[in-house]
């Protein structure tokens, strides 16, 4: 599995009454569980700044990602990107790979 990022910028109506945002929020990842059930939630958060939300998600490959901002888009986002990212680790070990490959050539 690889590891997304999503960035969620509500529309107006997309916050719509913010004391309903719970409800919402439950009701969009109930719809994502169904559309694309391989995906792995680690972790949702509200965020200051020009995006709302930020969720940290794992899904088998870029079209379930692409789903996911797709699933956000037609439930209120006004704008919903997923980016691919690789932990802090990982990206460790390719650095090493690479400086090997790199120094090999």
């Amino acid at each position: 599995m690889s590891t997304f990022v999503l960035l969620t910028k509500m529309s107006r109506e997309g916050m719509g009454d913010l004391s309903k945002l719970e409800s919402a929020e439950r009701e969009w990842l109930q719809e994502v569980k169904n559309i694309c059930p391989e995906v792995h939630w680690i972790d949702h958060y509200a965020i200051l700044g020009p995006y709302d939300f930020l969720d940290i998600y794992e899904a088998p490959n870029e079209e379930t990602a692409a789903k996911v901002s797709m699933i956000s888009m037609s439930m209120g986002a006004a704008k919903a990107e997923s980016w691919a990212a690789l932990p802090y680790q990982r990206f460790l070990d390719v650095a090493k790979d690479f400086g090997k490959t790199a120094a090999a050539a």
